[in-house]
Protein backbone atom coordinates (compact mmCIF):
# COMPACT_ATOMS: atom_id res chain seq x y z
CA UNK A 1 0.00 0.00 0.00
CA UNK A 2 2.55 2.30 0.79
CA UNK A 3 4.47 1.33 -2.79
CA UNK A 4 1.07 2.24 -4.58
CA UNK A 5 0.73 5.69 -2.34
CA UNK A 6 4.32 7.15 -3.21
CA UNK A 7 3.66 6.24 -7.43
CA UNK A 8 -0.17 7.64 -7.02
CA UNK A 9 0.91 10.65 -9.01
CA UNK A 10 2.44 9.16 -11.95
CA UNK A 11 -0.18 6.36 -11.94
CA UNK A 12 -2.91 9.05 -11.52
CA UNK A 13 -0.97 10.50 -14.69
CA UNK A 14 -1.01 7.44 -16.73
CA UNK A 15 -4.53 7.09 -16.22
CA UNK A 16 -5.71 10.43 -17.51
CA UNK A 17 -3.06 9.95 -20.30
CA UNK A 18 -4.43 6.64 -21.53
CA UNK A 19 -8.06 8.02 -21.72
CA UNK A 20 -7.57 11.41 -22.83
CA UNK A 21 -4.92 10.22 -25.92
CA UNK A 22 -5.63 6.70 -26.02
CA UNK A 23 -9.61 7.30 -26.60
CA UNK A 24 -8.68 8.97 -29.82
CA UNK A 25 -8.10 6.36 -32.36
CA UNK A 26 -11.43 5.03 -31.72
CA UNK A 27 -13.18 7.60 -31.72
CA UNK A 28 -11.24 9.07 -35.12
CA UNK A 29 -12.16 6.15 -36.66
CA UNK A 30 -15.44 6.18 -36.76
CA UNK A 31 -15.89 9.99 -37.07
CA UNK A 32 -13.73 9.61 -40.10
CA UNK A 33 -15.96 7.21 -41.72
CA UNK A 34 -19.55 9.23 -40.71
CA UNK A 35 -17.38 12.27 -42.00
CA UNK A 36 -17.37 10.48 -45.46
CA UNK A 37 -13.03 9.68 -44.82
CA UNK A 38 -12.45 6.70 -46.95
CA UNK A 39 -10.94 3.84 -45.35
CA UNK A 40 -7.48 4.67 -46.55
CA UNK A 41 -7.82 8.17 -45.09
CA UNK A 42 -8.99 6.65 -41.72
CA UNK A 43 -6.07 4.24 -41.79
CA UNK A 44 -3.72 7.43 -42.30
CA UNK A 45 -4.65 8.74 -39.22
CA UNK A 46 -3.46 5.23 -37.60
CA UNK A 47 -0.08 5.80 -39.27
CA UNK A 48 0.55 8.87 -38.28
CA UNK A 49 -0.14 8.19 -34.46
CA UNK A 50 2.73 5.41 -34.81
CA UNK A 51 5.05 8.21 -36.89
CA UNK A 52 4.49 10.47 -34.27
CA UNK A 53 4.93 7.81 -30.61
CA UNK A 54 7.74 6.60 -32.68
CA UNK A 55 9.74 10.32 -32.67
CA UNK A 56 8.66 10.72 -29.22
CA UNK A 57 10.41 7.71 -27.73
CA UNK A 58 13.44 9.29 -29.66
CA UNK A 59 12.50 13.15 -28.08
CA UNK A 60 11.73 12.23 -24.58
CA UNK A 61 14.64 11.32 -23.38
CA UNK A 62 16.89 14.10 -24.81
CA UNK A 63 14.04 16.58 -23.83
CA UNK A 64 13.93 15.45 -20.01
CA UNK A 65 17.86 16.37 -20.41
CA UNK A 66 16.96 19.73 -21.47
CA UNK A 67 13.96 20.82 -18.74
CA UNK A 68 13.43 17.49 -16.71
CA UNK A 69 10.95 15.07 -16.51
CA UNK A 70 7.99 17.24 -14.91
CA UNK A 71 8.43 19.71 -17.49
CA UNK A 72 8.98 17.34 -20.36
CA UNK A 73 5.69 15.87 -19.27
CA UNK A 74 3.58 19.53 -19.40
CA UNK A 75 5.46 19.66 -22.71
CA UNK A 76 3.97 16.67 -24.03
CA UNK A 77 0.67 16.33 -22.44
CA UNK A 78 0.03 19.84 -24.51
CA UNK A 79 1.03 18.55 -27.52
CA UNK A 80 -1.77 15.72 -26.91
CA UNK A 81 -3.81 18.02 -25.98
CA UNK A 82 -3.61 20.60 -28.94
CA UNK A 83 -3.98 17.38 -31.47
CA UNK A 84 -7.52 15.83 -29.70
CA UNK A 85 -8.64 19.79 -28.84
CA UNK A 86 -8.05 20.85 -32.87
CA UNK A 87 -10.12 18.28 -34.56
CA UNK A 88 -13.40 19.51 -34.75
CA UNK A 89 -11.86 23.20 -36.24
CA UNK A 90 -10.56 21.34 -38.92
CA UNK A 91 -12.04 18.35 -40.41
CA UNK A 92 -10.04 17.46 -43.33
CA UNK A 93 -7.92 13.95 -43.31
CA UNK A 94 -4.65 15.45 -43.76
CA UNK A 95 -4.67 18.21 -40.85
CA UNK A 96 -6.15 15.18 -38.66
CA UNK A 97 -3.55 13.20 -39.42
CA UNK A 98 -0.91 15.74 -38.54
CA UNK A 99 -3.16 16.10 -35.21
CA UNK A 100 -2.78 12.27 -34.74
CA UNK A 101 1.11 12.77 -35.19
CA UNK A 102 1.01 15.02 -32.00
CA UNK A 103 -1.26 12.47 -30.00
CA UNK A 104 1.12 9.85 -30.97
CA UNK A 105 4.57 12.15 -29.74
CA UNK A 106 2.58 13.12 -26.90
CA UNK A 107 1.43 9.11 -25.64
CA UNK A 108 5.37 8.01 -26.62
CA UNK A 109 6.98 10.94 -24.60
CA UNK A 110 4.21 10.80 -21.48
CA UNK A 111 4.87 7.13 -21.11
CA UNK A 112 8.78 7.40 -21.15
CA UNK A 113 8.85 9.73 -18.66
CA UNK A 114 6.71 7.96 -16.50
CA UNK A 115 8.76 4.67 -16.80
CA UNK A 116 11.98 6.92 -16.23
CA UNK A 117 10.82 7.90 -13.53
CA UNK A 118 9.52 4.73 -11.93
CA UNK A 119 13.04 3.28 -13.03
CA UNK A 120 14.84 6.05 -10.69
CA UNK A 121 12.62 5.00 -7.89
CA UNK A 122 12.16 1.70 -7.65
CA UNK A 123 14.45 -0.76 -5.86
CA UNK A 124 14.81 -4.76 -6.76
CA UNK A 125 12.83 -5.41 -3.66
CA UNK A 126 10.02 -2.99 -4.88
CA UNK A 127 10.32 -3.16 -8.85
CA UNK A 128 7.59 -6.27 -9.28
CA UNK A 129 4.93 -4.75 -7.36
CA UNK A 130 5.53 -1.61 -8.96
CA UNK A 131 5.28 -3.25 -12.35
CA UNK A 132 2.64 -4.74 -11.47
CA UNK A 133 0.63 -2.17 -10.28
CA UNK A 134 1.92 0.06 -13.34
CA UNK A 135 0.14 -2.94 -15.65
CA UNK A 136 -2.54 -3.08 -14.02
CA UNK A 137 -3.56 0.62 -14.53
CA UNK A 138 -2.47 1.09 -17.87
CA UNK A 139 -4.23 -2.03 -19.27
CA UNK A 140 -7.17 -1.31 -16.99
CA UNK A 141 -7.31 2.47 -17.94
CA UNK A 142 -6.84 1.14 -21.92
CA UNK A 143 -9.76 -0.62 -21.62
CA UNK A 144 -11.84 2.13 -20.04
CA UNK A 145 -10.56 4.28 -23.70
CA UNK A 146 -11.93 1.50 -25.75
CA UNK A 147 -15.25 1.36 -23.77
CA UNK A 148 -15.58 5.40 -24.01
CA UNK A 149 -16.88 5.05 -27.87
CA UNK A 150 -20.01 3.88 -26.21
CA UNK A 151 -20.46 7.23 -25.07
CA UNK A 152 -18.95 9.37 -27.29
CA UNK A 153 -20.82 10.78 -30.09
CA UNK A 154 -18.45 10.82 -33.45
CA UNK A 155 -17.34 14.20 -35.21
CA UNK A 156 -18.59 16.23 -32.07
CA UNK A 157 -17.19 18.68 -30.33
CA UNK A 158 -18.19 17.79 -27.19
CA UNK A 159 -16.38 14.33 -27.37
CA UNK A 160 -13.52 15.70 -28.32
CA UNK A 161 -13.61 18.72 -25.83
CA UNK A 162 -13.97 15.64 -23.33
CA UNK A 163 -11.22 13.93 -24.52
CA UNK A 164 -8.95 17.03 -24.86
CA UNK A 165 -9.96 17.54 -20.72
CA UNK A 166 -8.74 14.24 -19.91
CA UNK A 167 -5.88 14.56 -21.55
CA UNK A 168 -5.11 17.72 -19.83
CA UNK A 169 -5.97 16.89 -16.44
CA UNK A 170 -2.90 13.98 -16.63
CA UNK A 171 -1.00 18.15 -15.50
CA UNK A 172 -2.17 18.11 -12.45
CA UNK A 173 -0.80 14.68 -9.99
CA UNK A 174 2.65 15.62 -12.20
CA UNK A 175 2.19 19.44 -11.25
CA UNK A 176 1.25 18.82 -7.68
CA UNK A 177 3.59 15.59 -6.70
CA UNK A 178 6.09 16.13 -3.83
CA UNK A 179 8.46 13.49 -5.31
CA UNK A 180 12.04 14.63 -6.02
CA UNK A 181 12.56 14.79 -9.68
CA UNK A 182 14.88 11.43 -10.55
CA UNK A 183 18.10 11.94 -12.54
CA UNK A 184 17.95 12.15 -16.32
CA UNK A 185 18.58 8.42 -18.14
CA UNK A 186 20.99 8.80 -21.01
CA UNK A 187 19.44 8.24 -24.58
CA UNK A 188 20.40 5.38 -26.11
CA UNK A 189 21.64 4.98 -29.91
CA UNK A 190 19.66 3.42 -32.61
CA UNK A 191 21.14 0.53 -34.40
CA UNK A 192 18.43 -1.44 -35.31
CA UNK A 193 20.78 -4.43 -37.04
CA UNK A 194 21.31 -4.91 -33.47
CA UNK A 195 18.22 -6.97 -33.05
CA UNK A 196 18.84 -9.00 -36.48
CA UNK A 197 22.21 -9.56 -35.32
CA UNK A 198 20.75 -10.78 -31.79
CA UNK A 199 18.21 -13.29 -33.53
CA UNK A 200 16.42 -12.32 -36.91
CA UNK A 201 13.54 -13.91 -35.80
CA UNK A 202 12.96 -11.55 -32.87
CA UNK A 203 13.17 -8.66 -35.17
CA UNK A 204 10.85 -10.14 -37.83
CA UNK A 205 8.23 -11.10 -34.87
CA UNK A 206 8.58 -7.72 -33.68
CA UNK A 207 7.53 -6.07 -37.20
CA UNK A 208 4.91 -8.68 -37.87
CA UNK A 209 3.73 -7.91 -34.02
CA UNK A 210 3.52 -4.32 -35.30
CA UNK A 211 1.63 -5.21 -38.08
CA UNK A 212 -0.66 -6.81 -36.63
CA UNK A 213 -1.91 -5.04 -33.90
CA UNK A 214 -1.55 -1.87 -35.15
CA UNK A 215 -4.52 -2.74 -37.78
CA UNK A 216 -6.61 -4.41 -34.85
CA UNK A 217 -6.51 -1.19 -32.87
CA UNK A 218 -6.29 0.98 -35.39
CA UNK A 219 -8.69 -0.35 -38.27
CA UNK A 220 -10.81 -2.62 -36.03
CA UNK A 221 -13.35 -0.05 -36.02
CA UNK A 222 -13.79 0.65 -39.23
CA UNK A 223 -14.19 -3.43 -39.25
CA UNK A 224 -16.57 -3.43 -36.70
CA UNK A 225 -18.49 -0.74 -38.63
CA UNK A 226 -18.36 -2.46 -41.21
CA UNK A 227 -19.78 -6.07 -39.85
CA UNK A 228 -22.95 -4.21 -38.25
CA UNK A 229 -21.78 -3.38 -35.04
CA UNK A 230 -23.11 -0.48 -33.39
CA UNK A 231 -20.46 2.19 -31.42
CA UNK A 232 -21.41 0.70 -27.92
CA UNK A 233 -19.94 -3.10 -29.66
CA UNK A 234 -16.99 -1.76 -31.40
CA UNK A 235 -15.79 -0.55 -27.94
CA UNK A 236 -16.55 -3.66 -26.12
CA UNK A 237 -15.13 -5.60 -29.81
CA UNK A 238 -12.04 -3.64 -29.25
CA UNK A 239 -11.45 -4.26 -24.88
CA UNK A 240 -12.05 -7.97 -25.71
CA UNK A 241 -9.40 -8.26 -28.05
CA UNK A 242 -7.14 -5.85 -24.81
CA UNK A 243 -8.47 -8.24 -22.48
CA UNK A 244 -7.25 -11.48 -24.42
CA UNK A 245 -3.99 -9.91 -24.28
CA UNK A 246 -3.83 -9.44 -20.60
CA UNK A 247 -5.15 -13.19 -20.25
CA UNK A 248 -2.65 -14.05 -22.13
CA UNK A 249 0.56 -13.00 -20.58
CA UNK A 250 0.60 -15.45 -17.51
CA UNK A 251 0.56 -18.78 -19.79
CA UNK A 252 2.61 -17.11 -22.37
CA UNK A 253 5.10 -16.54 -19.84
CA UNK A 254 5.28 -19.21 -18.47
CA UNK A 255 5.45 -21.30 -21.48
CA UNK A 256 7.99 -19.16 -22.95
CA UNK A 257 10.19 -19.69 -19.89
CA UNK A 258 9.94 -23.06 -19.70
CA UNK A 259 10.07 -24.34 -23.69
CA UNK A 260 12.23 -22.53 -26.77
CA UNK A 261 11.24 -19.67 -27.34
CA UNK A 262 11.02 -19.50 -31.19
CA UNK A 263 8.63 -22.82 -30.54
CA UNK A 264 5.94 -20.43 -28.28
CA UNK A 265 6.60 -17.98 -31.41
CA UNK A 266 5.72 -20.27 -33.92
CA UNK A 267 2.68 -21.61 -31.77
CA UNK A 268 1.91 -17.46 -31.38
CA UNK A 269 1.80 -17.43 -35.07
CA UNK A 270 -0.07 -20.31 -35.58
CA UNK A 271 -2.77 -19.39 -32.93
CA UNK A 272 -2.89 -16.23 -34.95
CA UNK A 273 -3.66 -17.63 -38.40
CA UNK A 274 -6.74 -19.31 -36.40
CA UNK A 275 -7.71 -16.26 -34.73
CA UNK A 276 -7.84 -14.53 -37.98
CA UNK A 277 -10.50 -17.30 -39.52
CA UNK A 278 -12.55 -16.69 -36.15
CA UNK A 279 -12.84 -12.90 -36.35
CA UNK A 280 -14.20 -13.60 -39.83
CA UNK A 281 -16.74 -16.26 -39.01
CA UNK A 282 -17.73 -14.76 -35.87
CA UNK A 283 -19.08 -11.94 -37.76
CA UNK A 284 -21.67 -13.10 -39.25
CA UNK A 285 -23.07 -15.17 -36.23
CA UNK A 286 -24.13 -12.15 -34.45
CA UNK A 287 -21.61 -9.34 -31.58
CA UNK A 288 -20.89 -12.10 -28.59
CA UNK A 289 -19.20 -14.33 -31.40
CA UNK A 290 -17.38 -11.85 -32.29
CA UNK A 291 -16.19 -10.60 -28.87
CA UNK A 292 -15.02 -14.10 -28.06
CA UNK A 293 -13.03 -13.86 -31.35
CA UNK A 294 -11.55 -10.64 -30.56
CA UNK A 295 -10.28 -11.72 -27.37
CA UNK A 296 -8.44 -15.08 -29.09
CA UNK A 297 -7.34 -12.54 -31.65
CA UNK A 298 -5.73 -10.78 -28.68
CA UNK A 299 -4.78 -13.64 -26.57
CA UNK A 300 -2.65 -14.44 -29.39
CA UNK A 301 -0.84 -11.59 -30.66
CA UNK A 302 -0.61 -9.16 -27.77
CA UNK A 303 2.47 -11.18 -26.22
CA UNK A 304 4.51 -11.81 -29.56
CA UNK A 305 6.64 -8.53 -28.74
CA UNK A 306 7.08 -9.72 -25.60
CA UNK A 307 8.32 -13.26 -26.21
CA UNK A 308 10.37 -11.91 -28.93
CA UNK A 309 12.50 -8.97 -26.81
CA UNK A 310 12.74 -12.11 -24.51
CA UNK A 311 14.26 -13.96 -27.46
CA UNK A 312 16.51 -11.44 -28.53
CA UNK A 313 17.87 -10.06 -24.96
CA UNK A 314 18.64 -14.26 -24.71
CA UNK A 315 21.52 -13.11 -27.28
CA UNK A 316 22.40 -9.72 -25.76
CA UNK A 317 25.25 -8.83 -23.25
CA UNK A 318 23.72 -6.04 -20.12
CA UNK A 319 25.25 -3.29 -21.87
CA UNK A 320 23.52 -3.83 -25.17
CA UNK A 321 20.25 -3.92 -23.43
CA UNK A 322 18.89 -0.61 -23.91
CA UNK A 323 19.97 -0.25 -27.42
CA UNK A 324 18.36 -3.55 -28.34
CA UNK A 325 15.69 -2.30 -26.72
CA UNK A 326 15.56 0.69 -28.89
CA UNK A 327 16.55 -1.09 -31.98
CA UNK A 328 13.54 -3.29 -31.39
CA UNK A 329 10.91 -0.61 -30.86
CA UNK A 330 11.92 0.94 -33.95
CA UNK A 331 11.43 -2.38 -35.78
CA UNK A 332 7.70 -2.09 -34.35
CA UNK A 333 7.23 0.82 -35.19
CA UNK A 334 8.10 0.35 -38.69
CA UNK A 335 5.75 -2.33 -38.85
CA UNK A 336 2.79 -0.50 -37.25
CA UNK A 337 2.92 2.51 -39.58
CA UNK A 338 2.74 0.68 -42.57
CA UNK A 339 -0.18 -1.42 -41.35
CA UNK A 340 -2.89 0.84 -40.81
CA UNK A 341 -2.79 2.72 -44.20
CA UNK A 342 -2.46 -0.83 -45.82
CA UNK A 343 -5.16 -2.63 -43.80
CA UNK A 344 -7.84 -0.19 -44.51
CA UNK A 345 -7.07 0.55 -48.10
CA UNK A 346 -7.44 -3.88 -47.95
CA UNK A 347 -10.96 -2.82 -46.53
CA UNK A 348 -11.75 -0.15 -49.26
CA UNK A 349 -10.63 -2.36 -51.86
CA UNK A 350 -11.89 -6.06 -50.97
CA UNK A 351 -14.25 -5.66 -48.17
CA UNK A 352 -13.49 -6.33 -43.99
CA UNK A 353 -12.53 -9.43 -44.46
CA UNK A 354 -9.29 -8.90 -46.54
CA UNK A 355 -7.57 -7.37 -43.65
CA UNK A 356 -7.62 -10.44 -41.55
CA UNK A 357 -6.87 -12.44 -44.76
CA UNK A 358 -3.76 -10.12 -44.85
CA UNK A 359 -2.83 -10.64 -41.30
CA UNK A 360 -3.41 -14.24 -41.38
CA UNK A 361 -1.13 -14.47 -45.26
CA UNK A 362 1.87 -12.73 -42.96
CA UNK A 363 1.62 -15.89 -40.40
CA UNK A 364 2.17 -17.85 -42.78
CA UNK A 365 5.63 -16.66 -44.19
CA UNK A 366 5.94 -16.18 -40.54
CA UNK A 367 5.45 -19.73 -39.38
CA UNK A 368 7.44 -20.60 -42.71
CA UNK A 369 10.35 -18.23 -41.37
CA UNK A 370 10.04 -19.78 -37.47
CA UNK A 371 10.59 -22.99 -39.13
CA UNK A 372 13.60 -22.52 -41.29
CA UNK A 373 15.23 -19.82 -38.38
CA UNK A 374 14.49 -23.13 -36.11
CA UNK A 375 17.18 -25.12 -38.23
CA UNK A 376 19.56 -22.89 -38.44
CA UNK A 377 21.15 -22.66 -34.31
CA UNK A 378 19.91 -24.69 -31.26
CA UNK A 379 18.12 -22.71 -28.15
CA UNK A 380 19.52 -20.80 -25.51
CA UNK A 381 19.70 -23.25 -22.34
CA UNK A 382 16.86 -22.72 -20.02
CA UNK A 383 19.19 -21.98 -16.97
CA UNK A 384 20.97 -19.19 -19.29
CA UNK A 385 18.18 -17.26 -20.84
CA UNK A 386 16.46 -14.11 -19.34
CA UNK A 387 13.18 -14.29 -17.71
CA UNK A 388 9.93 -13.37 -19.59
CA UNK A 389 8.12 -9.65 -18.55
CA UNK A 390 5.24 -8.43 -20.21
CA UNK A 391 6.49 -5.30 -21.98
CA UNK A 392 3.23 -3.04 -21.81
CA UNK A 393 4.96 -0.20 -24.18
CA UNK A 394 7.30 -0.05 -26.56
CA UNK A 395 9.95 2.72 -25.33
CA UNK A 396 13.51 2.74 -24.45
CA UNK A 397 13.35 3.01 -21.00
CA UNK A 398 11.35 -0.02 -20.36
CA UNK A 399 14.48 -1.84 -21.10
CA UNK A 400 15.86 -0.82 -18.08
CA UNK A 401 12.47 -1.01 -15.88
CA UNK A 402 13.06 -4.66 -16.86
CA UNK A 403 16.79 -4.34 -16.14
CA UNK A 404 16.50 -6.67 -13.42
CA UNK A 405 14.77 -10.00 -15.45
CA UNK A 406 17.66 -9.85 -18.05
CA UNK A 407 20.84 -12.43 -16.53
Amino acid sequence: MRLLISFTALFLSVIFTQLGAGGVAPLDAVSGLALGFTTAQVGLLGSAHFLGFFAGCWWAPRLMGSVGHSRAFAAFTAMGTIGIAAHMMIVEPNAWALMRTLTGLSVAGCYTIVEAWLQASVTNETRGRAMATYRVVDVGASLAAQLMIGVLEPSAYASYNLLAILACAALLPMALTKAKQPATPSAPRLRPLLAWRMSPLAAVMVVVSGLTGAAFRFVGPVYGAAVGLRLDQIGIFLAAYVAGGWVAQIPVGWLADRFDRRSVLLGLSIGTLFASGLVVGAAQLGAVPLFAAAAIFGFATLTLYSVASAHANDFAETHERVELSAALMFLYAVGAIASPVGASWLIGRFGPTAMFAAIALIHVATVAFALTRMRARPAPEVGTRTAYAWVPRTSFTIGRLLGRHHR
